[in-house]
């Protein structure tokens, strides 16, 4: 077995009210930042032992699916990386 880091991005769907994100865009718009848009995201970095990269990306989309993303208002990405 070798150690990953999964990393899991969890954001709100487009269309899903954000108002972490509309807070925060309004804020930036005070203070002089212009912006096209803005989404707030959760990010989970998940130290897992597999057989190799694609196992670790099931794994931790397995954890997406099941706990940290809701699939009908969150879209969420998977990244992984071999741990030195």
């Amino acid at each position: 077995m070798t150690g990953y880091t999964a990393t899991v991005t969890v954001r709100p769907k487009r269309g899903v009210l954000d108002p972490e994100a509309d807070t925060t865009e309004r804020a930036l718009s005070r203070l002089g930042f212009e912006l096209e848009d803005l989404r707030s995201a959760d990010r989970f970095e998940i130290d897992v032992d597999a057989a190799d990269a694609e196992a670790a990306r099931d794994r931790a989309g397995e954890m997406a699916d099941r706990l940290l993303a809701n699939p009908t208002i969150h879209d969420y990405d998977v990244a992984v990386a071999e741990r030195e």
